[in-house]
């Protein structure tokens, strides 16, 4: 699916985690080497964040000349991990600190009923061999069932599962994504126009717009982009809090279905058969991952220096797939095993929470983005779950990512400020604002 429930959001409480788990959380997403202090002290397109402030915008001498060659600076790589690191550690730092704790295993129990699946076999095995219980509590399923009246793609078993996912399909197949293409296409136009008038522009607000439009048209709908994803992506911050561990504040499961209620009236009018709660899942699938991913793959561009491969179309297919494999917007998958089964030699009982890693899977946390010399695609969609439970969505998310590049790279934009969102459902930005560091006529 597009959107897994995440759980360990803090809501507002500080980002900091315990020594040892904030070294182990900065340790689980640093590639071998990126650890430490670039050359240049982190000042290059990274600023540095401290309690929420946002990034301070580069220097002159740290942009690109107008005119000249691109080229990647020496720490480019170090400093685009970096700053995407933020996302999972100022959100959601005590549980990604446990994640790099146990991530050199491919599986590792923590307890009686929990399983870690770190490995890309094991992850590919849980998805595709071991019977789930769609329906359980602690899994996107369970969250759709109690929230919602109505049955939703996530919460199906058997036939109403694959009715479900081909009413999905429809919209979503090539034809789909075609007929959708110029929606998001005018939100591209219109919004990143600033750029070359030297203006800045908060991606995040670009891709908000993006993905309320792409859910209107592809629903029917005649609300507002921005109410629509506004109330999705309140909805899912609502339903994570009411299904993170440990104890919660009292009315949580009230404002979460309160939260789904509003989406779904927001999508009306809903048809009999429960189709008001696969309307409201979609419009929070499609929103929550195209706001985490479109920002943070533009972020990556722009820190490490790849506007040149997302310029040349030859090459920015095979980038679009690895930015998708890199930031992995769903980075876990909460699931329920529905019976025994066996995991890398360890065994799996019935009833056991599974927490699938899709972005240890996908190697995202050790192989950088490189259109070049990509991972194989076996690898890369991961991301998007394997088997059956293969996002239906990846054709779209693809599409949007592939058209942002195009139209970001001519300005060769750089980050002049970041702010981490703490209550998001998926790991993102709050604000990701870029500047032209081109005007596309300096190009020709």
């Amino acid at each position: 699916m597009w959107w897994r429930v995440v759980p360990g959001a803090d809501g507002g409480r500080a980002d900091r985690a315990p020594a040892d788990g904030g070294r182990a959380a900065s340790e689980w997403a640093a590639d071998a080497g990126a650890a430490g202090t670039p050359a240049n002290g982190g000042s290059a397109a990274s600023g540095r964040a401290n309690g929420g402030r946002a990034d301070r915008a580069p220097t002159t001498g740290e942009r690109v000349a107008s005119g000249r060659a691109e080229r990647a600076p020496a720490d480019g790589g170090r400093v685009a991990r970096r700053r995407d690191r933020r996302v999972y550690t100022r959100a959601h730092p005590v549980l990604f600190a446990l994640l790099a704790v146990t991530r050199r295993s491919a599986v590792a129990r923590l307890g009686r009923g929990t399983v870690l699946v770190h490995g890309g076999d094991a992850y590919r095995h849980a998805l595709t061999r071991v019977p789930l219980d769609r329906a359980a509590a602690g899994t996107t399923g369970g969250a759709a069932r109690e929230l919602s009246a109505g049955g939703a793609l996530f919460d199906q078993d058997g036939a109403g599962h694959r009715t479900a996912r081909r009413v999905v399909a429809d919209g979503l197949g090539a034809a789909g994504v075609e007929r959708l293409r110029p929606v998001w296409q005018e939100v591209l136009d219109r919004r990143l126009a600033p750029l070359g008038a030297g203006h800045d522009v908060d991606l995040v607000l670009v891709a908000r717009e993006m993905a309320g439009a792409t859910v209107r048209a592809l629903l029917g709908v005649t609300a507002d982009p921005e109410r629509i994803a506004g109330a999705a992506a309140r909805a899912a911050a609502a339903a994570v809090r009411d299904h993170v561990p440990g104890p919660r504040p009292p009315g949580t499961a009230r404002a979460a279905a309160a939260a789904t209620a509003r989406l779904e009236a927001l999508l009306a009018p809903a048809a009999p058969g429960g189709e008001s709660a696969l309307r409201a899942m979609l419009a929070v699938a499609a929103v929550n991952t195209t706001v985490a991913a479109l920002p943070r793959a533009a972020a990556w561009c722009a820190d490490a220096a790849l506007w040149e491969q997302a310029a040349d179309d030859r090459l920015r297919p095979a980038l679009v797939a690895e930015l998708l494999r890199v930031t992995a917007p769903s980075p876990l998958l909460p699931r329920v095993a529905a019976a025994d089964a066996d995991l890398d030699g360890c065994p799996v009982r019935a009833g056991d929470r599974l927490i699938l890693v899709a972005r240890h899977a996908a190697r995202a946390h050790v192989d950088p983005p490189d259109a070049h010399r990509p991972a194989p695609s076996a690898v890369s969609r991961l991301v998007f779950g394997a088997g059956p439970h293969t996002c239906p969505g990846a054709r779209l998310a693809h599409a949007q990512l592939d058209d942002v590049l195009a139209a970001l790279a001519p300005y060769r934009p750089t980050v002049v400020r970041a702010r981490v969102d703490r209550r998001a459902a998926l790991p993102s930005w709050r604000t990701l604002t870029v500047r032209a560091a081109w005007a596309p006529q300096e190009e020709r």
